[in-house]
């Protein structure tokens, strides 16, 4: 039996250590499959099996723990870079600046709320303090990359040790997700927002938006400068996306294509929005009741399918300059990049691995399908390259020196704030230096967990030791408290103000609020809550801005305040 002994207990052994991070990371994402009140804590909980295994003496090499920790972090924070990095700038587009800027304060007034525990409630001469509290203000708004960024920042600060700030991050934690949840619920009450009228609204405004509502139409032609013109020429007259999917010429019903000319007296089925069908009446001609087409046949060809892009080519191709109306008669209404959807404008440029949603002929649909690839075997071949060269440049980026008057060290960006906006940028400006930035969704979120369970396995294998006389024996209930709030003071304040002065809807609210905390329990309480997608699309607009702020503040404060 020695050399099942020796497996537990010769932390030298490279059989050991593995063995160490397997118990670790799979009693911690078992346990973060329970569910309390319909909330659990997901793979955070391999922070807390880390402690445990830290707090028994089931450990390894520090060096090898570091090791694993900072890389860990970098695989995190780089796939998460990679995933928001599409949608980064957009979402400052469709009246996301109000979100964003709401998004914003609430993560200033995070950290307001945190230095005013800090000076209320702890011993500011104690230079363990603050980094502690930092470590409970990023466990209070449920952010572990803020945590790892914090962390890493630390070592430059306190070379010969830095505190473990991983314990407060564990205090105050679980009740960061509950917190975040209650205080959304009490601002429903706050504002005495009806649920029934909320939804009704959305209803309202989608049945309102006459761009989002196909209208179909039988036209005569009667303009006579028409005659002889192709479907092309008219398009870009009209200078509106027109679908002409059926023609009455001679009494012949054809298809027509980019190149078919028209002349006075033919019959046109055209599809369009809503809001241009009285615009193209008045250029085209009257609205009329076509007897060739009572059977309605042609709806049965219309069909609404999701295109994936698979061919090179079309990396950084826009949308506009593909004339996917005017030449193949079909819409593009909806795409969406690393599960984040985003707006179909004219100057949108195309990635390897889009999603788009096209409405048009079945035919036709299927001639856009051909352009883009739709090969779903295309994407099973990992860009492994672009991610290492992305991170390669990123800890370059992120070792760069900035020396700011008045901080005790020059700031680096490090291996979390680096690789985090290297990502950001390749992600979205990649097409233009060749290259291909799509991993598929499943792809990136293995690398991001696996990324993230070694990130924490590895700090609360470390902050074990200490986790007893740091948390039992000394402030830990000083911790929970803070933390507390931390998580629903600023959430109060923002979420009444987008409430009461934005006229926000309160889905579109809860949205907002969950990706303000980057908080995933919160956003699927909040489409539980609503049948529209008002509430991802909150999520969506303010997550990239926020995940960005939430790493790059992290630093600030400890390079700014820890070292003084």
């Amino acid at each position: 039996m020695d050399w099942i002994i020796n497996l537990f207990t010769n932390t030298e052994s490279v059989a050991h250590i593995a063995l160490l991070y397997a118990i670790v990371i799979a009693i911690g994402v078992y346990l973060g499959k329970i569910k309390i009140g319909g909330i659990s804590l997901g793979v955070t909980f391999v922070l807390f099996a880390g402690i445990l295994a830290g707090h028994v003496g089931f450990t390894g090499p520090k060096e090898i723990l570091t090791f694993v920790q900072d890389f860990g972090l970098i695989l995190f924070v780089f796939m998460i870079g990679m995933q928001v990095g599409p949608g980064f700038f957009e979402s400052f587009k469709k009246g996301g600046v109000t979100l964003n800027m709401l998004s914003a304060t609430a993560i200033l007034l995070n950290i307001l709320v945190m230095f005013g525990c800090y000076y209320l409630f702890f011993d500011t001469s104690n230079p363990q303090n603050l980094p502690m509290m930092v470590g409970t203000l990023y466990g209070a708004v449920t952010n572990t990359p803020g945590l790892g960024a914090a962390n890493e920042a630390l070592l430059s600060v306190f070379p010969n040790g830095a505190p473990s700030i991983a314990n407060g991050y564990a205090c105050a934690y679980p009740l960061g997700v509950v917190g975040i949840i209650g205080a959304t619920i009490l601002i429903k009450y706050i504002t005495r927002v009806d649920m029934a009228a909320e939804e009704e609204q959305l209803n309202e405004e989608e049945a309102a938006n006459p761009h989002a509502k196909p209208h179909n139409m039988h036209l005569r032609v009667e303009n006579a400068y028409i005659a002889g013109r192709t479907l092309r020429e008219v398009s870009e007259f009209l200078n509106r996306d027109i679908v002409c999917s059926r023609l009455l010429h001679d009494g012949e019903v054809s298809i027509p294509n980019s190149k078919t000319t028209f002349e006075v007296g033919d019959e046109l089925l055209v599809v369009c929005a809503e809001a241009d069908a009285e615009a193209i009446k008045a250029f085209i001609g009257p609205e009329i009741d076509a007897e060739w087409d009572r059977e309605k046949d042609e709806v049965q060809h219309f069909v609404s399918r999701r295109i994936i892009v698979t061919r090179p080519e079309m990396n950084g191709k826009t949308l506009g300059k593909m004339h996917f109306s005017s030449v193949y008669g079909v819409n593009v209404t909806r795409i969406s990049r690393q599960g984040m959807d985003l707006f179909a404008s004219r100057n949108h440029h195309f990635h390897v691995g889009d999603r788009v949603m096209v409405v048009g002929p079945e035919e036709n649909v299927n001639r856009v399908a051909e352009i883009m690839g739709n090969s779903v075997k295309r994407l099973d071949a990992p860009n492994i390259a672009t991610i290492f060269i992305g991170i390669m440049v990123g800890i370059i980026f992120g070792s760069l020196p900035f020396a700011i008057p008045g901080m005790p060290v020059p700031l680096k960006l490090g291996i979390a704030g680096g690789p985090l906006i290297i990502a950001i940028l390749i992600g979205r400006f990649g097409y233009r230096m060749k290259l291909v930035t799509y991993t598929t969704t499943s792809a990136n979120m293995m690398l991001r967990e696996i990324g993230l369970v070694l990130f924490l396995a590895s700090v609360g294998i470390k902050a074990g030791a200490g986790f007893w006389d740091t948390v039992v024996q000394g402030d830990g209930l000083k911790y929970v408290g803070c933390g507390f709030l931390i998580t629903i003071i600023p959430i109060l304040i923002v979420g009444t103000i987008a409430r009461l002065k934005f006229k926000f809807n309160y889905f579109t609210i809860m949205g907002m609020l969950a990706g303000t905390y980057t908080d995933p329990p919160a956003l699927a309480y909040a489409n539980a809550s609503c049948s529209k997608e008002a509430p991802a699309v909150g999520y969506s607009t303010v997550y990239p801005l926020s995940m960005f702020l939430r790493i790059f503040t992290a630093q600030i404060v400890v390079l700014f305040f820890c070292g003084a």
